[in-house]
């Protein structure tokens, strides 16, 4: 069987072709990344808080993938059984009838909504954010409350306030990769998945709905809401048009898919209860999975249904993780530790022994003593949500001195990285148990340095799997193979995807970073106030 999967990232959509082989046992059964092609495309910060992207950019990113793909593997795509989506979620993504974005699609990282909800969701005692008639009717009717200024429903309460004439020509509110589906198949829907992230999606009834009391509290059009489905049902087919684009046939059928929250979960083989991943891509997280719906509205963590049946992603986020790294790339690492040698990309030197300048940088972290010489990073260079909201909140390097050199700082920002991770892990092990070990994915953990560092900051074993950056890819592919029958049920994704390595923790480092990380813990409420009087826009 052949799948092929988009995942959708901040970023740049990387699209896989994938391989389910054919044997009629599972143990013996294997799903093979056959070949990958990747595109870039633009995210805009706006100086308001906002971060917008061009719907059109990921279409023409999916179009020159997959155009590649089949320029190289014409038989194989032409043997495309299904296509399905793993994607960033929590945007909101206005479309015309016509399957066209009206305005940007609002990222998850858009934060200029703050007067809005104060404005419809103040009022009263307030508790996490919100006023305590909202909270509880929200959580009456949805299990969840939208407590940050980046989740969609104020968004879309945004445009509607600031921009009427863009908003009336909205058909459907949906988010990311749902907007793609419906570009290729004509139909509105959104996952499961998707539906929950708004926020709005009603937990007191049988069939999957938005909430019409909510809705209506909030002066939200029901005719703007699309039909739910699972991640597994077939939407439709592809169209003429799109395929046309593409480089594909017509009339294959198209999933539903769901958001990299969902999928990179299954991708990585957790799917029982108390089985937890990190994941460290451009952004990232830590979930548990558990059969159990729980908020915790102080630390804005909570349970967010994914693609199975009953189970929930007990999930705790960081906007920037390996967006930390990059920016170390681009801002601290190009003297000292010699990435440029005369102008020259290391990796570009024939002789060079390294494939990437993360590689290069891997090495250098490694031979910087663990604790970064007492410096710590906070790692919030877009704001943080988790365990604390606060869209003020900016990263910083903690307790220079004249001895820290760059090779310092830039470890201590994967350590900061990992700080944050743990202090997810603690506080979702308030509300559930977690596990003896962890999954380690996302194209961090490609980097051995990284995971090492992750099982010496977390003290519990860190397991990777094969190709760790694919696994929302993977997700995605196996939403197919349910979808269609190849496999029984997402839960034979752990018996699928097994782990390739597995990180120790070094006792001999387990004192600096105790101390390193108790220290962190306390970075944020000694300079919430500085944050706010340096950052704070309305």
């Amino acid at each position: 069987m052949i799948i092929l999967a988009y995942d959708i990232g901040t970023t740049g959509v990387k699209t896989c072709l994938f391989k389910l082989s054919e044997e009629s046992s599972l143990e013996g059964m294997s799903i093979h990344l056959e070949d990958s092609s990747f595109a870039g495309y633009s995210l805009s910060v706006l100086p308001n808080g906002g971060v917008e992207q061009n719907p059109q950019e990921w279409w023409d990113a999916m179009c020159k993938t997959t155009r590649h793909l089949v320029s190289r593997d014409p038989e194989m795509c032409a043997r495309i059984e299904g296509i399905s989506f793993c994607a960033q979620a929590q945007s909101v993504v206005l479309l015309d009838k016509a399957a066209r974005a009206v305005r940007p699609s609002m990222s998850y990282m858009d934060q200029r909504s703050g007067s809005v909800r104060k404005a419809h969701a103040g009022g009263g005692p307030q508790v996490a954010g919100v006023g305590l008639g909202f909270l509880l009717q929200s959580l009456y009717h949805t299990g969840v409350v939208a407590g940050s200024d980046k989740d969609p429903v104020w968004k879309y309460l945004w445009v509607k306030e600031n921009e009427p004439e863009i908003y009336a020509r909205a058909h459907k509110w949906v988010d990311v990769k749902d907007a793609l589906v419906a570009r290729m198949t004509g139909e509105f829907t959104m996952s499961q998945d998707s539906a929950f992230a708004t926020l709005l999606m009603d937990k007191n009834t049988a069939k999957s709905v938005f909430s019409s009391a909510l809705m209506k509290r909030l002066g939200i059009l029901p005719e703007h809401m699309p039909e739910i489905v699972a991640s597994t049902a077939k939407v439709g087919t592809l169209l003429a048009e799109p395929a046309t684009e593409l480089g594909l046939h017509s009339g294959i059928p198209v999933f539903s898919g769901g958001s990299d929250a969902a999928l990179i979960g299954v991708g990585a083989g957790c799917v029982r209860p108390e089985m937890t991943h990190v994941y460290m891509g451009t952004s990232g997280w830590v979930s548990t999975v558990t059969d159990k719906n729980i908020v915790d509205t102080n630390a804005m963590i909570a349970s967010v249904v994914g693609v199975q049946p009953g189970l929930y992603n007990y999930f705790a986020e960081l906007e920037t993780a390996g967006k930390c790294l990059e920016w170390v790339r681009d801002h601290l690492a190009l003297d000292e530790i010699n990435i440029y040698l005369s102008k020259q990309h290391v990796a570009d030197d024939p002789s060079s022994e390294y494939k990437s300048l993360y590689d290069y940088m891997s090495k250098v972290i490694s031979e910087t003593p663990a604790g970064s010489g007492g410096v710590i990073f906070a790692p919030w260079l877009h704001g943080n949500r988790c365990p604390f909201e606060d869209a003020n909140a900016r990263g910083m390097f903690f307790n220079i001195g004249l001895e820290t050199g760059k090779t310092e700082l830039i470890r201590a920002v994967i350590e900061g990285v990992c700080y944050h991770m743990r202090w997810f892990l603690e506080t979702i092990n308030k509300k559930l148990r977690t596990g003896d070990k962890v999954r380690f994915v996302g194209g961090g953990a490609l980097s051995s340095v990284t995971a090492g560092i992750l099982a010496d900051v977390l003290q519990v074993p860190v397991e990777t799997v094969p190709e760790p950056q694919n696994v929302g890819a993977v997700g995605a592919a196996l939403v197919v193979a349910v979808g269609l029958g190849r496999i029984a049920d997402l839960k034979d994704a752990e018996t699928l995807i097994r782990p390739d390595r597995v990180f120790m923790p070094n006792p001999d480092v387990q004192a600096v970073h105790e101390r390193n990380y108790a220290a962190f813990t306390k970075l944020y409420a000694a300079n919430k106030t500085l944050f706010r009087q340096l950052n704070q826009t309305h």
